[in-house]
């Protein structure tokens, strides 16, 4: 039954904050879905580019970086240099199944637990953070919300 259902419709998380707990659950759900629709893909599937449109590599690199970048700047931490290296190979391609999918794993587990953290403490929540290299403003509780919506 569970898998049936949608991971906001669990009951799960019931101790967290709603908008980590909401963001824990698009999380959930965004490796349910890639793991449904994209781990039998091959490697040339995974790798190829019609139309000349992103591989579907470089959209599940970006799904397991973006995570981390968002994280980093929710945490009040400016990027490092790793960080943006991997900005950079998100779309070098060649990248085979097994990596990609280890690469999402981990950033998918590591994410919910650095959610968890921020969660913990609600105040932090309203708390004023800069994005990117111009440092346009947001809250962390806006930075956990666009961490769900990008990652769907």
């Amino acid at each position: 039954m569970a898998k049936l259902t949608e991971p906001w419709l669990r009951g799960t998380h019931a101790e967290i904050a709603a908008i980590p707990r909401a963001a824990i659950h698009a999380i959930e759900q965004a490796g349910e879905d890639l793991t449904t629709w994209c781990a039998e893909l091959t490697d040339e599937e995974l790798n190829a580019r019609p139309f000349d449109l992103p591989a579907i590599v470089f959209q599940l690199r970006h799904v397991a970086g973006s995570l981390d970048r968002l994280l980093t700047y929710a945490e009040g931490q400016p990027l490092n240099e790793g960080q943006f290296a991997v900005l950079k190979n998100e779309a070098e391609p060649g990248v085979s199944r097994a990596v990609v999918f280890e690469e999402l794993t981990r950033a998918l587990g590591l994410c919910s637990e650095r959610i968890r953290t921020l969660g913990a403490t609600p105040s932090l929540l309203a708390q004023t953070r800069a994005v990117g290299r111009k440092g346009l403003p947001t809250t962390v509780a806006g930075l956990l919300v666009h961490v769900a919506e990008h990652t769907q």
